[in-house]
């Protein structure tokens, strides 16, 4: 059965819908192992950092980061979504784009890893 495409919204009932999507969107990306993975680190961090006694702007700089890390995990899952959608045939083009995305991904996993490190280092030493 094919859906029909809701009519657009305005003020205050398109805010409301949009909140829907998001929560939609959450529900799908939650079934990627890598962002749950993504949570429990990011939970693990921010306990440990809590633990440490660390000052209320280190801890909103680290949800800061997490926060664009789940946004460009969000992004990649797009992107591979799509790349699949649209051709169910390898492609070097699928690839190279759902590539891209991955490193995307890693590198702020890595800014992730790099400011808990610093921070780290900062409140132990």
């Amino acid at each position: 059965m094919k859906r029909v495409k809701p009519e657009p919204t305005t003020g205050f009932a398109h805010m409301l819908a949009a909140f829907g999507y998001s929560l939609s969107g959450l529900r799908r990306l939650w079934q990627e192992a890598a962002f749950r993975q993504e949570v429990l680190g990011g939970a693990v961090g921010m306990t440990t950092l809590l633990l440490l006694g660390a000052n209320a702007a280190t801890l909103l700089m680290f949800a800061v980061l997490l926060l664009a890390l789940f946004a460009i995990e969000a992004l990649n899952t797009a992107i591979e979504m799509i790349v699949d959608q649209l051709s169910t045939e390898w492609s070097e083009f699928g690839k190279q784009a759902k590539d891209i995305g991955s490193a995307a991904v890693f590198m702020m996993v890595l800014a992730n890893g790099i400011y808990f490190a610093a921070t780290l280092m900062d409140l132990m030493f």
